[in-house]
């Protein structure tokens, strides 16, 4: 039987989302309903919001999120009604050569769920009152209250783990620290640069911190962001509105440049700007996303004489269903900063607002919370 939930739902790009109820249908075989509790105000549901990257309407966005499992469907086995979980929005078959390879991010499935906003069997679990079908985001869609997605797109947490840390580590905390640990691979005694000091950025300082890098390099074009990039262990700060960010990082770096650069930011200037500061021999690993026609120009004769690295990073190249878990345990032991990322909470009512907040640069992290 279906139900019916408040969403906030994406009909155009470039307009507010709309607040309004939703049909929301049940689960199907492999599939589960999740009650949400709370949800992350990202750049990446931003980004379809302002037409960067392009999706089919009307869609209901949300990908980083925490909830209570309310029903399950045929076959389900990891989870149970009641359970808590943190939502994946990369979901993965478990089969494929992707997933054997132990890179599940890049699994089919949730590539196809992505760019469709289908579910795997290309139907959706959502209509509006006029009975027309509303894409899922991620598969997930954390930005209803009431959302259906597969089994594959959740992660059972202990049940005294707090709803809101959860979601935050659901995808700005694992990506930012997943591309320090996992994909740049920082050594201890380093210089790394980040570019980029929101949610994903500022849990990449945090994971350099983690590892030991000796000098520690934010970048951002916000002055506030200044205190929250020291506050997760930068040791220099650089205002992209005083001058050249990859002189200045030289500058820093005794004119060699760092080690590890990481852009967390997301477009082709910055791109340009995090590989030109790589050092030789050094690693530039991308994380941003940028508009989809955006292009980078870098300097191929650096990749050969100067030996420089350029990689990408999707999901902090992690395994979500294993990692988030370990993250959690690494916030219980006391490493990793939670608490210090939550800016502002907001009502699902209060959306538009949070977005708006966001791009002023006013947040270092923002929840929405479901009653």
């Amino acid at each position: 039987m279906s139900t019916h939930a408040p969403a906030a739902v994406l009909y155009e790009a470039k307009k507010p989302l709309k607040i309004e109820d939703v049909c929301v249908l049940p689960p199907q075989k492999g599939e589960v309903t999740v009650r949400m509790k709370a949800a992350g105000i990202c750049h990446s549901d931003l980004h379809v919001m302002k037409g960067d990257l392009l999706m089919p309407t009307p869609i209901i966005l949300g990908h980083e999120g925490s909830g209570v499992i309310e029903a399950v469907g045929e076959g389900v086995t990891s989870v149970a009604v009641g359970d808590h979980v943190i939502l994946v929005w990369r979901g993965s078959c478990g089969k494929c050569e992707y997933c054997e390879g132990g890179r599940p991010a890049l699994c089919d499935m949730g590539t196809a769920m992505r760019f469709t906003g289908l579910m795997p069997d290309g139907t959706t679990r959502f209509q509006n009152s006029a009975g027309e079908s509303i894409r899922h985001y991620a598969g997930v869609s954390a930005f209803s209250s009431l959302s259906t997605m597969p089994e594959a797109s959740v992660v059972k947490i202990p049940d005294d783990f707090s709803f809101e840390k959860a979601a935050l580590i659901g995808c700005g905390v694992i990506t930012g620290v997943g591309a320090v640990e996992r994909a740049a691979q920082v050594r201890q005694g380093s210089t790394v640069a980040v570019i980029g000091c929101g949610g994903i950025g500022l849990n990449a300082v945090q994971a350099a911190r983690m590892a030991g890098a000796r000098q520690i390099i934010a970048v951002d074009k916000f002055t506030r962001k200044e205190a929250d990039a020291r506050q997760f262990g930068a040791t220099d700060y650089v205002d992209v509105n005083a001058g050249d960010p990859v002189e200045a990082i030289k500058a820093l770096t005794g004119g060699k440049g760092v080690d590890y650069a990481i852009e967390a930011y997301g477009s082709g200037k910055t791109a340009e700007q995090a590989f030109d500061a790589t050092k030789k021999g050094g690693t530039c690993v991308m994380v941003g996303i940028t508009h989809a026609a955006d292009r980078a120009a870098i300097n191929v004769n650096q990749l050969v004489y100067a030996e420089k690295t350029l990689r990408g990073s999707l999901y902090g190249s992690t395994q979500p269903r294993k990692d988030l878990l370990l993250l959690i345990g690494m916030h219980q032991s006391g490493r990793l900063m939670l608490d210090e990322l939550l800016t502002r909470r907001y009502p699902l009512s209060g959306i538009n607002d949070a977005y708006d907040a966001l791009q002023r640069g006013e947040v270092a992290r923002s929840l929405i919370v479901f009653e």
